[in-house]
């Protein structure tokens, strides 16, 4: 048995035989990727993986409550696949009892595609966006400035099967584009990235025009001291800070007073108003163009997942709705702990109830103010506000009057996600995006840009 010969589904089942644990999970995951990467006009490298992880849960019941261990390993072979079960049995041995357990869930119907071959991916995804971007290389060359970048697609198809029956299988493709534009002399740079499933959505012509137009508004640049100013964040920023502001509400460290969903004296801040603005901050595995696993899929345990839930349907959940703090994310053992509705994490993330301006439009609405390109080595400061610090990248611009005059400095910012929320005054029409901080973890996002009107630029920043 080799993983290029044994079927996903096979390997699944074959551990599961091999279990004699109380419980078992097993996670197949068939990963294939494709790439290209380009400098100075030109494509420099491209190329094709595929790989196979195995994760095995395994759970013994005792007198006290029960125990899980887990193992993962990559390349499983057939000699390889018994040890594997194995030292995870011996983990939930020597574990003591897992404070997450639960009965493993066994209520979703199979899928009925599970025993069929994984999705895989390939140069040929690349066929129509290849020579488009060639004819960027041409027109960029022609206008004096330099394209680098890369393009990655990869499809994921996992397996899942327990000992209770559940059987489960989940295609993810995920494929991100950047793209950065410098000078010759390499003093401006600008940078826009974008997400797709197949790279038919993704035109390099028109991310490059974008790029040509910044690269001329940097021509002329002025100094800005640090200070609070009206700022336009467009949907990528926007989307690193409410993918970090996710991330960070999980409803156990709220209900324990850790986060910023903490309320004063007990609880969660559930049913509090977070925006004046009619904002809906929700996920949904089925929403078009930015699909995601309907299903719970969790390799280990933390305060916002667990290994017991793997199999657990995922539906459209309203993280805010209409302004007001609707749900935390909870697995079954943090919502029996807060009293709070399950309501697992998903793979995508949407703002919704912005206006319909583009971003170009709010830059013509605008007075006097600054527009950001995306933000940068983002780090938490504190979790009870959850302020977060980071910098601006690959361009500033000062716009005045309804147009944009130039270029400033990057400054490094201090703000909390949940307080400009609070502090937005406009949000725009909502668009696919790519996260420039996060896009290595968290793809499929759909945000507005927004306006906030004393956005906090810490101190100035000397970086590009």
């Amino acid at each position: 048995m080799s993983p290029r010969t044994t079927k996903p589904h096979e390997i699944v089942e074959r551990a599961l035989e091999m279990s004699t644990a109380d419980g078992c999970v097993v996670i197949a995951d068939e990963e294939s990727s494709a790439n290209l990467r380009w400098a100075g006009n030109a494509l420099t490298t491209n190329g094709v993986t595929r790989g196979r992880t195995l994760t095995v849960i395994a759970t013994v019941d005792g007198a006290e409550g029960t125990a899980s261990g887990v193992v993962s390993r990559s390349a499983v072979t057939a000699a390889d696949l018994e040890p594997l079960v194995r030292a995870a049995e011996a983990a939930a041995r020597g574990a003591g009892p897992a404070e997450d357990a639960q009965p493993l869930f066994d209520g979703t119907p199979a899928s009925p595609d599970f025993t069929d071959a994984p999705a895989e991916t390939g140069s040929a995804v690349f066929a129509d966006f290849a020579p488009a971007l060639g004819e960027a290389f041409a027109r960029a060359r022609a206008g004096g400035r330099e394209l680098y970048g890369f393009a990655n697609h990869e499809m994921t198809s996992t397996y899942v099967g327990t000992s209770t029956g559940l059987r489960l299988r989940h295609d993810q493709p995920n494929g991100t584009l950047e793209l950065n534009a410098k000078s010759p002399d390499r003093t401006r740079s600008a940078w826009a990235g974008r997400s797709t499933r197949d790279f038919k959505d993704v035109d390099p012509a028109v991310m490059d025009a974008e790029l040509a137009r910044r690269l001329v508004w940097a021509q002329r640049r002025t100094e800005l001291p640090a200070g609070r100013y009206e700022t336009l964040l467009p949907p990528t920023a926007v989307a690193d800070l409410l993918i970090y502001q996710l991330w960070s509400s999980a409803a156990r460290d709220a209900a324990e007073g850790r986060t910023v969903f903490s309320r004063p004296g007990g609880g969660t801040r559930v049913g509090e108003k977070l925006s004046s603005l009619p904002l809906t901050l929700r996920s949904d595995p089925h929403e078009p163009g930015l699909e995601s696993a309907p299903f719970v899929i969790a390799h280990s345990s933390g305060d916002d997942a667990s290994v017991f839930d793997n199999g657990l349907p995922i539906t459209a959940t309203d993280w805010v709705r209409d302004g007001k703090l609707d749900r935390l994310v909870t697995t079954r053992h943090s919502a029996g702990l807060t009293g709070l509705p399950v309501a697992p994490g998903a793979g995508n993330l949407i703002l919704d109830g912005g206006g319909e301006r583009s971003l170009e439009e709010m830059v013509a609405g605008t007075a006097s103010g600054l527009l950001l390109t995306c933000l940068w080595y983002i780090r938490e400061v504190d979790p009870a506000t959850l302020l977060l610090t980071g910098l601006t990248r690959d361009g500033v611009y000062r716009v005045e009057n309804g147009e944009v005059v130039g270029e400033v400095n990057n400054f490094r910012f201090n703000e909390s996600p949940v307080d400009l929320l609070s502090r937005a005054s406009e949000a725009g029409r909502s668009e696919k995006t790519l996260p420039r901080e996060w896009g290595d973890w968290f793809t499929r996002a759909s945000m507005p840009a927004l306006r906030v009107p004393d956005f906090n630029m810490s101190s100035v920043s000397k970086g590009v």
